[in-house]
């Protein structure tokens, strides 16, 4: 195989890449979680790696799609739709005393500017399986990541009295 194609994922491997990066940033995600008590957690940590590896999947399609057009850099209107949305993102983020809330919600915005971009550049099926990616991780994930903190928080309680996990 020679040419532009040798360069090009199959749908299987995209498929693949967009989930390892949303399981290892919800991996990340759930660390910050349960064990640092941080705002940011499995599904902001999960749909950010999300986002970004779908941004990566669809750039590397298009670059490839439009090799030897002259004067056609497709990838600068991704950039601009993802310096727009990071002004989006931060809008939603509210900081009030020792909490923080809408973090999540940024991230999904930011991943919702990345299957755009997909569906722009005509990656469809990529696009509905990331979306499907997105919606466990909102979903599924606020329940696991609600367990892993009632648990954590019983061992803590038990074990130390403190309510803090590592007992300092």
């Amino acid at each position: 195989m020679h040419g532009v194609a040798q360069f090009i994922d199959p749908q299987s491997v995209m498929f693949f890449k967009l989930v390892l990066a949303m399981l290892l940033g919800g991996l990340i995600g759930t660390e910050r979680a349960v064990l640092a008590r941080q705002a940011a957690g499995t599904r902001t940590f999960g749909l950010v790696s999300l986002g970004a590896c779908l941004f990566v999947v669809v750039g590397n399609y298009v670059d490839t799609n439009y090799i030897g057009v002259v004067n056609l850099d497709p990838m600068h209107i991704a950039a601009a739709i993802v310096t727009g949305i990071g002004f989006l993102g931060g809008g939603l983020i509210i900081f009030h005393r020792d909490s923080l809330h809408g973090v999540t919600t940024a991230a999904g915005l930011w991943i919702t500017a990345a299957l755009g971009l997909a569906v722009g550049f005509g990656l469809y099926s990529v696009a509905i399986f990331t979306t499907v990616l997105t919606l466990i991780m909102f979903t599924g994930m606020w329940y696991v990541e609600r367990r892993f903190k009632e648990w954590f928080t019983t061992i803590a309680n038990h074990e130390n009295g403190s309510g803090d996990i590592l007992g300092r």
